[in-house]
């Protein structure tokens, strides 16, 4: 066969055939013409050469490989320097992962630096594309979702926190906890969902929290025992965002949504993730005492649950 069926045959390109030539790798008969008239032999050898290429052996270590076959071997790798080459190539690329992951961390050590150089004095609450809500947010509407919550009683629920606490659900005492629920919060190193800021109700979390936090000593003078966070973002996610905020409570972390099984909470899903829609629970004794739904805006929704508090005196 000539060298274009050969390259058809072993998926490489002719140009790659004569390098392996070139090499000594591939040797091809002779017409008196000149042309070259390659075997099956040789779509074999092009063919491991191309296999242990992809696996990160260079063109050229593959010697040992393909003399293992023409000393009688079944397979490339019968041979002992086969297998040593193997173990040449593991630590070769043992070495690179180790470079690549060095690099690799130190990238995203100076991103998070860089991302949170501006937000570590209280009075910056986030990079302003996450703190900024736009203009033109869509609000949402209220479906009639949580119409049912008032008056349920808690779950027996118990979930970690982001101080690594467990919070038993069932158990936050006679006085008014504020349980606010949300989607997730963004992070200025992670990008958000494609379209996030499309979707009613999703965007404005770290505004949220932040509304919670500069009015947390207020809501606790208004009768609020505990102010939680709750989202499905793991507790390690919470903690970088608690620490980065400054925020003086915790978030609960439900990445298992039993809350929203629990009591049929409304969530919606994004990217084949399913989320908490943002609502805001007020429990006494156990129970759902009042319950803000939709929760919009955002960034005012602290004051929303103040200004209630505060009509509603224990």
């Amino acid at each position: 066969m000539r060298i274009g069926q050969l390259a058809q045959l072993a998926a490489v390109s002719p140009k790659a055939i004569r390098r392996y030539e070139a090499l000594g790798l591939v040797t091809p008969a002779r017409h008196p013409n000149g042309y070259r008239e390659y075997d099956d032999e040789s779509v074999r050898l092009v063919r491991e050469i191309r296999a242990l290429n992809r696996l990160g052996i260079a063109v050229e270590e593959t010697r040992p490989f393909l003399e293992c076959l023409s000393s009688g071997g079944e397979f490339v790798d019968d041979c002992p320097a086969s297998l040593a080459e193997y173990r040449r190539a593991i630590a070769d690329l043992t070495d690179q992962i180790a470079t690549l992951t060095e690099r690799r961390d130190e990238l995203v050590r100076r991103l998070r630096d860089a991302a949170h150089r501006n937000t570590a004095a209280p009075t910056v609450t986030s990079t302003p594309n996450l703190s900024t809500l736009p203009s033109d947010m869509p609000e949402p509407q209220d479906d009639g979702a949580a119409a049912h919550l008032p008056g349920l009683r808690m779950p027996e629920l118990t979930m970690s926190d982001s101080a690594r606490a467990r919070i038993d659900l069932a158990t936050l005492g006679g006085r008014r906890t504020v349980l606010y629920l949300y989607p997730l919060t963004g992070r200025p190193d992670t990008d958000l969902p494609d379209g996030w800021d499309a979707l009613p109700g999703a965007r404005g979390c770290t505004a949220e929290a932040c509304g919670f936090r500069d009015h947390h000593t207020d809501l606790i003078a208004a009768g609020a025992d505990n102010v939680f966070g709750l989202s499905s973002q793991s507790s390690d996610y919470q903690s970088e965002v608690v620490n980065r905020l400054r925020l003086p409570f915790t978030m609960l972390s439900d990445p298992e949504l039993r809350l929203a099984n629990a009591l049929s909470l409304p969530t919606f899903e994004v990217d084949g993730t399913r989320l908490y829609t943002r609502l805001t629970l007020i429990i006494r004794n156990n129970a759902i005492e009042h319950v803000f739904y939709p929760a919009f805006p955002p960034n005012q929704h602290a004051e929303q649950v103040l200004s209630w508090l505060k009509e509603n005196p224990l």
